[in-house]
């Protein structure tokens, strides 16, 4: 794997490692209030309904679906930091415009989906340049811990987030909330000219058309069994999760009758789990074996969501918490275990491209499952659309027993 020529003593590496981890992790903070302020804004400002709602999340998402291929061959050719950067701004560009519209008294729920698809965007190439950026920085034996103390400042940011948006939803509006994104774009984005070091100028090679750079990766990930098993679980499990994630906040507050404020503080309590998750994720691993730890995480956590659909004014607002304690928990813990194990055991020159087939797949099932729980929610009602959500999401841990991985201590550093 090419690395950039450390410093000396390392010095150069751990500052910019952890300027690259600052900005992350106060872009992630905001991306955490939008995920509460934006519908928050729908229901309360423009009293959309919940199919409406949903549409925004899976608005989100759809990008996966329309650039994630190509976006994954163009960060395998385009140094990556000028790319996040781009993403940055534009990022920040579209969160002002909520505030600015609804000042002139111009906002609209079209606005609302075009910004969170305009993000989306912004999302796929800033997500896909960071995962093959990140070892650039960091020694191969770093990774792991690198990817633990991102995922946990990442689920920290996730538990300030919800209450933040809460809060100043309560104080302020929704809409004042999302100025607080766009900062954090801005705090990225001074965070990012900072770093020191520069990726290396890309070896001279002959490459074959943007065509049959996607087909190469795609065809890695399919023939490789653990890489397609990891695929097709993040696929079926994002479907159940957004499926009741994008309609929580009418759940809570039209079903449940919590305020915004309390909706706010309910999923910053709920996503303490992820930072439990994601800062133990290491310990299991070397004791127990990362495959193993994989497995128990994912299968474990997923049946816990069942609890949510039982939420009920008073102490019944802990089901809420409960629930989404322990799903944050076990998808933070998979995710610095099946990032690391990504980042170690691809092909370098492939990475950039099994990354993106990868999130392709899996973060393109997400509109899916929004716009999925929004019908759910409006044909049969929010609460049992909750329950076919979250059962669901029970029972797609077990697709991961269907490949090697229940065999195996410790998931492969190499393709066999």
């Amino acid at each position: 794997m090419t690395v950039l020529a450390p410093a000396p003593g390392g010095l150069r590496r751990r500052r910019d490692f952890r300027l690259l981890w600052t900005g992350q992790a106060t872009g992630k903070l905001g991306s955490s209030v939008t995920g509460v302020a934006l519908p928050l804004v729908a229901v309360a400002v423009l009293d959309a309904g919940t199919f409406q709602v949903a549409l925004l999340s899976a608005a989100a998402w759809l990008p996966w679906l329309l650039i994630g291929l190509p976006a994954g061959a163009w960060v395998d050719r385009l140094p990556r930091r000028p790319v996040m950067l781009a993403c940055d701004v534009t990022a920040l560009l579209l969160f002002l415009s909520v505030p600015v519209a609804a000042w002139l008294d111009r906002l609209t729920i079209a606005q609302l989906s075009a910004v969170a698809l305009g993000a989306g965007c912004t999302g796929v190439f800033f997500q896909t340049a960071y995962q093959v950026y990140l070892p650039s920085l960091l020694e191969r034996d770093e990774l792991a811990e690198g990817n633990a103390k991102v995922q946990a400042t990442e689920a920290a940011a996730q538990v300030g987030g919800p209450g933040v948006a809460g809060l100043v939803t309560q104080l302020a509006g929704a809409v004042n909330a999302l100025l607080i994104d766009a900062a954090s774009y801005l705090v990225s984005t001074l965070c990012l000219l900072a770093v020191r070091t520069r990726e290396p100028r890309p070896a001279r090679v002959r490459r074959g058309s943007l065509r049959e750079e996607i087909a190469e990766g795609l065809r890695f990930v399919a023939g490789d069994p653990y890489l397609r098993v990891l695929t097709l679980f993040s696929a079926a499990s994002n479907v159940c999760l957004f499926g009741y994630q994008s309609i929580l906040v009418v759940f809570l507050v039209r079903e449940v009758g919590v305020t915004p404020g309390m909706v706010g503080a309910l999923a910053a309590a709920a996503s303490l789990g992820a930072v439990a998750g994601a800062a133990a994720a290491p310990v299991p691993s070397r004791r127990f074996g990362s495959a193993r730890t994989l497995l128990a995480a994912e299968i474990g956590a997923a049946p816990f969501g069942l609890l949510i659909p039982l939420t009920a004014p008073g102490a019944g607002l802990l089901l809420t918490v409960a629930g989404g304690f322990v799903i944050a928990a076990g998808v933070a813990a998979g995710n610095v275990i099946k990032g690391s194990f990504r980042q170690t055991y691809s092909p370098r020159a492939l990475l950039g491209r099994i990354t993106v087939t990868m999130q392709l797949v899996s973060y393109g099932t997400i509109p899916l499952g929004a716009l999925l729980g929004g019908a759910l929610g409006t044909a049969l009602g929010v609460r049992p659309a909750m329950w076919i959500s979250t059962g669901g999401l029970a029972l797609t841990g077990l697709i991961l027993l269907t490949g090697p991985l229940r065999h195996h201590r410790d998931l492969p550093s190499h393709p066999v």
